[in-house]
């Protein structure tokens, strides 16, 4: 994980997570998101790290399952909030569908996340794929 300093605004830390080349790939981006977390100041409560944790893991996973497996982790930590982004090769946007009960195809991680957030976006990437971000209470 590198971290990047704090640049013009001095209450802005951000860091780019490279993807993980395991196939617990989730596990890894949370495990990196906890480092990152662990080293803010001033720290961020437990409940909204567990948050946190739990967007980057359902980001993380429909990159996964919908965008290939290639995705790039980016966290951002602002004064009263923490910006989750994932960056993956696909340019299919996620959608809000009714989850499966029965089937095991999934449907809930993108309403879920939508739910934890403030605000959620999904841009366009300069050479295709797509950011899909999410700004987190801290």
């Amino acid at each position: 994980m590198t971290i990047q300093g704090p640049g013009e605004l001095t209450d802005t830390v951000s860091a780019c997570v490279a993807p993980a080349r395991s196939g617990n790939s989730a596990a890894d981006a949370r495990r990196d998101a906890q480092a990152f977390l662990d080293g803010l100041l001033p720290p961020v409560a437990s409940e909204a790290a567990g948050t946190v944790l739990l967007a980057v893991s359902e980001l993380v996973t429909n990159a996964l399952r919908h965008a290939g497996g290639t995705w790039t982790l980016e966290l951002t930590a602002h004064p009263d909030g923490i910006e989750v982004a994932v960056h993956d090769p696909s340019p299919q946007t996620p959608r809000l569908r009714t989850p499966d009960l029965n089937g095991g195809t999934g449907g809930f991680g993108w309403p879920l996340v939508n739910r934890l957030a403030r605000t959620t976006a999904v841009t366009p990437g300069p050479s295709g794929g797509k950011r899909v971000s999410a700004l987190l209470p801290r």
